[in-house]
């Protein structure tokens, strides 16, 4: 009895040695796997360097968030379809709508909308540079969160940006060129003989007239662009800046390009009925001589983009040619 109860108490012993052997195999094994996935998942980044900051991005990035309107102009000009992108009064903006069809609202300008974000479990977002830094520092815990520039000078590196993103850099690299072939012919036409004009750049928003520095906006096609001369007041301007009719009319542009959107003056919709009927407006000598060009391309177009700067361009050079 007592060498039986010995043989099963061995076979027992045996048994657990086996068992324990065997659980540490698999536990090595899964330790191997959870590595060699690191290890890949690792391998499925790549660093990407915009405008002096290197960000990490997945090594293929198939899902892209525009929460800004510069992102999603570009994402238009280079036919990107993005998952998500922001809206205004709920409706993707008229002129990008086509281009952007199928993209998901992830909130109105400047109000993403975190959770809806989320859910469409993005690989990039296109933020905005005006935003301060609280909003980009909660997205970029969503995914990597570029704050895409809105300085118009940066309109190259933007678009090379998204190009990267999707894949696309050669178009990009056609429309960079592109455009300076036809900012070149078009400065010879038309900025030659406008040097001694005074050509502004107005927008009404909230009933009030807006000036941007010279490297702002759709400023630098004006200046840079077709070589115009910088109007003096037009120097100092820093920032967005207001200016009261008055002394608006003091400086008296040549040629006017006036953008006026319903959706950046909803408490004063008739703004700009009210400025063209007045008397001040009118003595100045662009509206006397048929010189003001309002909204000569879309009224939310943000002017530092390649979609922006090349609509701009053309619409510039046919109405300066008048």
């Amino acid at each position: 009895m007592k060498k039986k109860l010995m043989v099963l108490g061995m076979a027992a012993v045996f048994s657990i040695g086996l068992g324990a052997c065997g659980n540490a195999e698999n536990s090595s094994g899964d330790t191997s796997e959870k590595s060699s996935a690191t290890e890949t998942k690792k391998q499925e980044t790549q660093k990407i360097s915009y405008l002096g900051k290197e960000y990490t991005i997945p090594s293929e990035v198939k899902r892209i968030v525009t929460a800004s309107l510069e992102s999603m102009e570009d994402a238009a000009a280079l036919g990107v379809k993005p998952v998500g992108a922001i809206t205004v009064g709920g409706k993707l903006p008229e002129y990008l709508a086509k281009d952007l069809e199928g993209a998901e609202s992830i909130g109105e300008k400047m109000q993403p909308n975190y959770e809806t974000i989320l859910g469409l479990k993005p690989d990039a977002i296109m933020w905005t540079s005006k935003s301060d830094g609280t909003v980009t520092e909660k997205l970029d815990k969503v995914a990597t969160t570029f704050p895409y520039s809105h300085i118009s000078t940066d309109w190259e590196d933007n678009l090379r940006l998204m190009a990267k993103l999707s894949g696309t850099e050669d178009k990009a690299e056609s429309i960079i060129s592109q455009y300076k072939e036809d900012a070149e012919k078009a400065k010879v036409e038309v900025g030659e003989n406008l040097k001694d004009k005074k050509v502004m750049v107005v927008r009404v928003r909230n009933g009030s007239l807006f000036l941007y520095p010279q490297d702002i906006y759709f400023n630098p096609v004006l200046y840079a662009d077709l070589g115009l001369t910088v109007p003096e007041e037009i120097k100092p301007v820093k920032a967005q800046e207001m200016i009261a009719l008055e002394k608006f009319a003091e400086i008296n542009p040549d040629y006017i390009f006036l953008q006026f959107s319903e959706s950046e003056n909803a408490e004063k919709p008739k703004a700009l009925e009210e400025l063209e009927s007045n008397s001040i407006w009118k003595s100045i000598e662009a509206v006397k001589n048929d010189k003001v060009f309002v909204n000569s391309v879309d009224p939310l177009a943000q002017g530092g983009t390649a979609w922006s700067k090349t609509s701009f361009l053309k619409a510039a050079s046919e109405n300066l040619a008048k």
